[in-house]
């Protein structure tokens, strides 16, 4: 694979280069000054309340290599002072960014997964790409960098000798996927599941469908990987398995890749599938119901690309998790603490307290906050939560947040003991109950929409019980 030089940014995005050697070979790309790296290129990013194009001497002094700007003012002396540095002006940095990132992946003629869905997009993600590495060697979504910013930096600052990309494409609104396919030209497509998440900029479960089938806008003669359990899915399935090739998994659902004799423990779970009439047995290093799905979509991934079984299985049990996402945090007294609090949803709340249904405790504490991004939905939906939570074993409820408020209520409404609900408007006042009220051998999740930041809760309590 051959490098990007000065003149393909010139080509590809049109720019002019105002100071520089069009032969130079660029490295990485970076969109924040503080981090550049010596003989990065920055990419001044202009957006709603921040222009990165103000920073541009700030880069070159702190080591860029060069500059892909727009609407920047410099003077002789500043050429002079930066004579050996490359400056290249766009007209739209942002435009100018899918543009190379497209001409990158373009260049890169390597198999590219991208996985998206209502919930539980970053851990498939993350079992995919442990999986796909054991055969290739690949560049992946790193953290939340999933959107139209985060994705295209992933692509252009993947190694020139990677040999398959994983990536992550997240979206709130129509046409992102879109924006994101079109820049990626996936072969394989994932769709993890169609939930709520969103719902209040979509409008029904229905249009976040067609907002996550954007995914294939771009796709290059792809295969599609769905979960059949979902409803929405599985008639869409039905509805065009005649049109595209799509490889099915479950575990309720018959599906290409099914799961059967499951057995479902606190740090873990196992079980079979039949793969070239042999059955297989697959042991998940997390627990949780959800995860048992997102191996499944790993072993679709795995049997695609043609990997091995042995390797596949090695791959799902060494994977390990982005942080915030069900990470297990264990204290002293036996007290352990689930920290899932990067995003929520419906279904996302319903798993994790299945999930700590299976742990062995004294108590099981749930401490939910709002989900965000339901609009009118969100008395309806928060209240659903209330009606799980009384579902489940769940000896002590804990809510904050504005719609928050609707899941206690529901919770009373449904049975559950109003003795052991507690709701507060500041999370300084769940960090005081908790540091209280809890006892050896309690269970506690965390469990709320990115924004809320319940994970900073989760580490206040770690901090003080470690």
């Amino acid at each position: 694979m051959r490098d990007i030089t000065i003149k393909d940014i010139l080509t590809c995005t049109g720019g002019n280069l105002i100071v520089g050697n069009e032969n130079q070979i660029c490295k990485e790309f970076s969109k924040d000054t503080r981090t550049i790296k010596e003989g990065d290129i920055y990419i001044g990013i202009k957006g709603e309340n921040f222009d990165g194009n103000l920073f541009w001497k700030q880069a070159l002094d702190n080591g860029a290599m060069g500059l892909i700007v727009q609407n920047i003012e410099y003077s002789e002396q500043d050429i002079d002072k930066y004579q050996d540095k490359v400056i290249i002006e766009v007209e739209d940095t942002l435009q100018a960014l899918y543009k190379l990132a497209s001409y990158k992946r373009d260049i890169h003629n390597v198999p590219v997964v991208a996985v998206t869905g209502s919930v539980g997009k970053t851990s498939t993600k993350d079992l995919v790409a442990s999986v796909v590495a054991q055969k290739y060697k690949i560049c992946k979504t790193i953290g939340n960098n999933n959107n139209n910013i985060g994705m295209p930096f992933t692509i252009l600052n993947a190694p020139k000798e990677i040999e398959a990309f994983v990536l992550e494409m997240g979206m709130n609104h129509f046409g992102e996927i879109h924006l994101l396919s079109k820049i990626a030209k996936p072969n394989i497509c994932i769709i993890t599941n169609i939930g709520t998440s969103h719902i209040g900029n979509l409008g029904s479960r229905e249009n976040i469908l067609k907002a996550k089938l954007e995914i294939l806008d771009g796709a290059k003669n792809p295969n599609m990987v769905i979960n059949n359990d979902n409803d929405l899915l599985h008639k869409w399935y039905e509805e065009n398995k005649d049109n595209i090739n799509i490889k099915t998994y479950g575990i309720h659902e018959k599906s290409d890749i099914q799961a059967k004799e499951i057995q479902l423990h606190e740090d873990g779970s196992e079980y079979v599938i039949n793969l070239n009439h042999k059955d297989e047995k697959i042991k998940v290093p997390v627990g949780g119901e959800h995860f048992v799905l997102n191996s499944l979509c790993a072993i679709a991934v795995g049997e695609l690309l043609d990997i091995e079984i042995e390797d596949i299985r090695r791959g799902i049990e060494t994977f390990s998790l982005t942080k915030n996402r069900m990470e297990v945090i264990e204290l002293k007294n036996g007290i352990k603490l689930i920290n899932d609090a990067y995003n929520s949803s419906v279904e996302s709340v319903k798993a994790s307290l299945a999930y700590m249904n299976h742990i062995k405790a004294n108590r099981r504490i749930a401490v939910l906050g709002d989900i965000l991004e339901t609009g009118k939905f969100a008395v309806q939906l928060h209240k659903e939560i209330g009606e799980i939570v009384c579902e489940n074993h769940v000896d002590m409820l804990v809510c904050s947040g504005e719609n928050a408020k609707y899941i206690a209520e529901s919770a009373k409404e449904n049975g559950f003991d109003e003795k052991h609900i507690y709701y507060f408007e500041n999370k300084e006042e769940i960090v005081k109950l908790l540091k209280q009220m809890m006892q050896p051998e309690d269970v506690v999740l965390f469990k709320a929409s990115n924004g809320m930041r319940f994970f900073d809760i989760a580490e206040k309590i770690r901090t003080e019980f470690k």
